[in-house]
């Protein structure tokens, strides 16, 4: 018992320096009650396990066990020297012994159905699509063993005093220990025996898991309670929406004060993460909910977001000493120790001075921590932040390795080098003319109001028209949809015309943050302008990447707005009976696809499907939908870099809507709907066909039809 909770303690002051060997982050402190509270939220309600039913169910049983068991131990350490041993007056309460009985039996319960779950989905069964690909089985068993058998053992104890006479509760507070006392032998040397064992064990698992610091299967138990405590956002919830700023030395940078010889540029080392980084990487359970969530793992590809935090984790913990000793360089690349403590580290550590040579990013051929491919992989879409049950941080720390890459290395893809020039120089991604921003507008049978200086009085809210709304074919008919029933409406609206430039949103999440800052900024600045002294800035948008920025990001840079995606301003317009659908029409099978940066990332579920059921059509659910909803493969920037690995994203995700057998796949984002056409077409051109009468709309077009009684 000694050495065992001295080993623990001693492993747990290990983790917490090795954690505080990240860079400062002052902004995880604020708010002490709103933090204290989404603990005791998610701890005791298990908001996040919960979303999986029966493994939430079981996994809280077990969590439960954990805590409340532990004077069960205490007793064990009594009945070893002493069977007939209980805890002074405690001991000898019946609700005791009855709360004992159900804790126990749930404990064994639930941890058998995880063990049943784990067995049933493993890798061996399932191959690549399993959640435990990558796991380590050999802790996890050793874990789930300890919990089933302490489970047992404590059975075992109370019935051996049960048989013995010693059991003080009655048959109805501890029915199964009398049931087991009627058929176990009258042996008090059996009850210490047993106590004994049940000792060992449990020392057993302090000791091994203290020799074992990377062992999220077990530390998790102790360190989740700080992760979920120490969140990005103080309100509770995920780490989603915006993304985390540019941070060096505990503040945001400052690019006009920026020295790239001191500060911290994304993260480009290990140490470079935050300290909620290090503690991110140390509490991952290693279940897979992320992994199994991920479109880019589900289609075949190297990214799994658990495989990235683990090789995080390995990496971070073996090349602590080195660091703790002083070690490390400076942003140009200059060892902090001299040549004589280099040299005496290497002898003393050899293997984290191995460690310590490691690039962070790099292919096999360097060694490297995680793969290009890997960090290039992601979309951003943000299903491993939301199934996380620990409040792993995911996207922020592969967006922070992105802008090393970028802003220091100059190396990422090279289809985004073309990306970065045309936004710079053209202000949109496609490389269009300033000047053509307005051609979606031509044909209308209405002006569309063009802001020269400030807006009339009259026009209630800023149409952000977005890129794809302006340039791209299929996204124009959104963008004339939206203006034509905002004009049925009589809602006031005008829009920038050629003063609107991108929101920066792809260069942000590709990496480009100095890009992204550039732009933004001269966003806020027209966007102020236009509104003038107007207390209301109200903006409705029809991208969902630019919804998100402009709500979201925005506000990092003095942009303060009322932003509304077209699905919701619309739908309220539905249920004001402004916009009322003129004739009855024929009901449409559609099943709706959920944006990654509408639904996932802003929670904005309701409106689009209650818009579709306004325009008359019949929903059919994808299987994935919702918060569980696959990305269409655009996200992250990767609508503009091709997959040259697995299974393309959007085929996949065509193909799960082709199978609920819809007439039409909706959609409220143009990223999303050039992406599930291009995918819909590649179906549609294989010498056998399939889908060949079903199309990709916009919700907004749908419901013009219906209004304008054409559907």
């Amino acid at each position: 018992m000694i050495v065992g909770f001295a080993m623990l303690g001693v492993a747990s002051l290990k983790i917490y320096r090795t954690v505080q060997l990240g860079r400062p982050d002052p902004t995880r402190t604020g708010s002490p009650v709103a933090r204290t509270k989404t603990l005791f939220k998610e701890f005791l309600g298990h908001t996040r396990m919960l979303k999986w039913g029966i493994v939430g169910v079981a996994h809280w049983f077990v969590m439960v066990g954990f805590g409340a068991l532990v004077l069960t131990l205490v007793e064990a350490v009594g009945e070893t020297f002493y069977p007939r041993f209980e805890i002074p007056w405690l001991g000898h309460q019946a609700w005791y012994g009855l709360f004992v009985e159900l804790i126990a039996l749930t404990t064994v319960l639930g941890i058998g159905t995880l063990i049943v779950i784990r067995q049933l989905a493993h890798p061996r069964r399932s191959d690549r699509r399993s959640r435990f690909t990558g796991s380590n089985f050999l802790q996890a068993y050793f874990v789930e063993s300890v919990i089933l058998s302490i489970g047992f053992c404590i059975f075992l104890i109370r019935g051996f005093k049960a048989s013995t006479g010693n059991l003080p509760y009655p048959t109805w507070a501890a029915p199964i220990s009398h049931g087991l006392g009627d058929i176990l032998p009258a042996s008090l040397a059996a009850i210490s025996i047993v106590a004994l064992i049940k000792v060992i064990i449990s020392m057993a698992w302090a000791i091994v898991i203290a020799r074992n610091l990377t062992m999220g299967v077990a530390w998790h138990r102790f360190l989740a309670f700080f992760n979920i405590y120490f969140k990005r956002e103080e309100s509770g919830r995920t780490a989603l929406g915006a993304l985390r700023p540019m941070m060096s030395n505990g503040v945001p940078l400052d690019f006009e004060k920026a020295d790239p010889e001191k500060d911290t540029f994304g993260a480009g080392k290990i140490e470079d993460f935050s300290w909620k980084g290090w503690l991110d990487f140390a509490t991952c359970t290693e279940c897979g909910r992320c992994q199994s969530q991920c479109p880019a793992w589900n289609t075949a590809k190297p990214l799994s977001p658990k495989l990235v935090m683990l090789a995080l984790r390995d990496h971070a913990f073996a090349k602590a000493p080195y660091l703790a000793a002083g070690g490390g360089t400076d942003m140009a690349g200059v060892e902090k120790l001299s040549e004589a403590d280099l040299a005496a580290f290497a002898h003393a550590d050899p293997l984290a001075m191995l460690e310590a040579g490691r690039p962070l990013i790099g292919g096999p051929e360097v060694n490297g921590i995680i793969d290009p491919e890997v960090l290039w992989d992601c979309t951003t879409c943000g299903a491993c932040v939301e199934q996380c049950p620990v409040d792993i941080e995911h996207v922020d720390h592969i967006v922070d390795m992105r802008r090393y890459q970028v802003m220091i290395e100059s190396e990422f893809p090279s289809e985004l080098g073309g990306l970065f020039r045309n936004l710079e120089n053209k202000g949109n991604p496609w490389g269009q003319n300033q000047k053509d921003r307005m051609d979606w507008a031509k044909g209308l049978d209405f002006e569309v109001p063009v802001i020269t200086d400030v807006m009339d009085d009259d026009h209630e809210y800023l149409f952000w028209v977005g890129c794809a709304g302006a340039f791209e074919d299929k996204a124009k008919k959104t963008t004339r949809a939206i203006a034509e029933l905002l004009h049925i409406a009589a809602v006031g609206f005008a829009v920038l015309g050629t003063g609107e430039t991108c929101t920066g949103d792809p260069a942000r999440r590709a990496g480009n943050e100095f890009l992204f800052q550039m732009l933004a900024q001269q966003n806020v600045e027209t966007i102020n302008a236009a509104f003038g002294n107007r207390a209301q800035k109200k903006i409705v948008v029809s991208c969902a990447h630019c919804f998100n920025t402009l709500l979201n990001e925005y506000p990092q840079l003095g942009g303060q707005y009322e932003v509304v995606h077209h699905t919701q301003l619309l739908n309220k317009l539905v249920r004001d009976k402004r916009l009322v659908r003129k004739v009855e029409v024929e009901a449409t099978n559609v099943t709706y696809h959920d944006p990654c940066y509408l639904g996932r990332h802003n929670k904005v579920y309701s409106p689009p499907r209650e818009l579709i059921g306004a325009a008359g059509a019949t929903l059919t659910e994808m299987p994935r939908n919702s918060a569980r909803s696959m990305c269409c493969g655009a996200g992250g920037a990767r609508m503009w870099m091709e997959e040259k690995i697995g299974k393309r994203i959007n085929l996949d995700r065509v193909d799960e809507a082709l199978e609920t057998k819809a007439q039409k796949i909706v959609t409220g984002c143009p990223f999303c709907r050039v992406m599930l056409t291009d995918g819909l077409t590649a179906r549609q051109g294989q010498p056998e066909p399939v889908g060949e009468n079903v199309e990709v709309v916009d919700v907004a077009m749908m419901l013009l039809a219906g209004v304008k009684g054409s559907g």
